[in-house]
């Protein structure tokens, strides 16, 4: 068997074999199939381009040929190589820049430049008792890719919340066809009534900044052949003071009130969520005045030297780029807290050991209580009285009242009891 021959023979068992394959994906093998992976091509400038084409047939052929086209938009396709069976025939322009290796359909383009990116049109003919053709187009895109970017920030100095605006701006050195996505706190920036962007979105309009813009922002290039993001960016952003409040390391805090002990040295700190940070003023009040005493967030007061059991104070915080101050009173007690402080000297005695002690008492208490009552001395006496004859006890009304002391022990309550004459009796003990 000749050489021809055996590549004939070859060529269509190997497309009665690949025709049984595309029967899978396309449903049917009445003829030539073409089969390319994608109708759409993304190459990058200066590296090759590799174009898989794939075909079948489920006749014997003679010969197999095999032409790629190229086309922009609005010109004539041009020839750039063909084959048949073996045999290519490249044009003279495009000899060294495009390669096929038939009876593979496949083309290979190296280097790939922008002059490159349009449609490519491979035509496949097989010739046995007839001629049997097929053709696929794909589009080649090229670009370059996308280098890192950088945001920049404006005003670099920063703006002041609900008066300065603030503009970020995404910049990157090389790539095509670039798409820009704004990111904070690595999620999509979303469109608001303080957010503007440009027609490519490379920039990010904030007018007027607030303290909700405050985050962490970068800038997501990407093209058809890359993707890159930026580095994290952080505006500023002066705003506050906000929640100002007084805290004490001692003391019971109750509303705007401190109580504190006799004798403690207790330290107030006030805080406030500002940047930058605030500046502190403590004012005290006294006999309807006010005069500054320290500066700082802390202010400690030793209770043994305030001249008053009650004295007012003002925290004032004050944010000089901003210009905007708030203050808040708070009153201090001196007094002896004892009991009042027992939930909070859980280190000495915790609630539940208060309320377990004072409980306890309680219980005894009422034990003996009624202990008591069921064996008090003038039960005893009631009853020796009552078992007396009449004339006995008539008689013990006519004592001058200490014959006995230890008969007389006990509880005296002053009745009267009407008799025959009408004077009332008074003034003998009864149970």
């Amino acid at each position: 068997m000749g050489q021809d021959a055996f590549m004939e023979s070859v060529s269509s068992t190997v497309g009665v074999f690949q025709c049984k394959i595309y029967l899978l994906l396309l449903g049917a093998c009445s003829g030539l199939k073409v089969v390319v992976p994608s109708h759409t091509v993304h190459g990058i400038r200066g590296q090759a381009l590799y174009l898989p084409v794939h075909y079948g047939f489920h006749t014997l052929a003679s010969d197999i040929q095999i032409i790629w086209l190229f086309e922009r938009p609005h010109t004539m396709p041009k020839y750039l190589l063909g084959s048949v069976n073996k045999s290519v025939v490249p044009d003279l322009e495009y000899q060294h820049k495009f390669t096929m290796m038939p009876p593979n359909a496949s083309l290979l383009i190296n280097p790939l430049q922008f002059t490159d990116e349009g449609n490519y049109i491979v035509k496949v003919n097989v010739h046995g008792n007839g001629t049997l053709s097929a053709s696929q187009k794909i589009q080649v895109t090229v670009d370059d890719p996308v280098t890192k970017p950088v945001v920049q920030t404006q005003p670099s100095s920063g703006a002041v919340e609900y008066v300065g605006n603030m503009t970020l701006t995404c910049l990157v050195e090389e790539g095509t066809r670039l798409v820009y996505q704004w990111l904070k706190n690595g999620r999509p920036v979303h469109p608001r009534s303080t957010n503007s962007s440009s027609p490519q979105n490379n920039t990010l309009h904030i007018a007027p900044v607030t303290r909700e813009d405050i985050g962490n922002y970068s800038c997501l290039v990407k093209n058809p052949v890359s993707e890159v993001e930026s580095d994290t960016i952080m505006p500023t952003i002066y705003y506050g003071p906000y929640g100002l409040r007084v805290n004490s390391d001692k003391g019971l805090k109750v509303g705007e009130v401190f109580t504190v002990d006799i004798g403690e040295a207790v330290l107030f700190d006030c805080s406030a969520d500002s940047y930058p940070p605030n500046t502190y003023s403590w004012i005290q009040r006294t006999d309807n005045t006010t005069y500054v005493i320290k500066h700082g967030p802390h202010l400690e007061v030793a209770s043994e030297k305030v001249a008053q059991k009650t004295a007012d104070y003002v925290c004032c915080a004050y944010n000089n780029v901003t210009g905007r101050q708030d203050e808040t009173r708070f009153t201090v007690i001196i007094t002896s807290v004892g009991l009042e402080k027992l939930p909070q000297k859980g280190k000495s005695l915790s609630p539940l050991a208060s309320i377990t002690g004072i409980s306890l008492f309680l219980i005894i208490s009422m034990c003996l209580l009624l202990l008591w009552k069921k064996y008090q001395p003038y039960k005893v006496i009631k009853q020796k009285l009552e078992g007396r004859p009449e004339t006995d006890y008539r008689k013990a009304r006519t004592f001058s009242g200490h014959e006995d002391a230890l008969d007389d022990f006990g509880i005296y309550e002053f009745v009267a009891f009407p008799d025959a004459s009408g004077v009332p009796r008074v003034g003998f003990p009864c149970g």
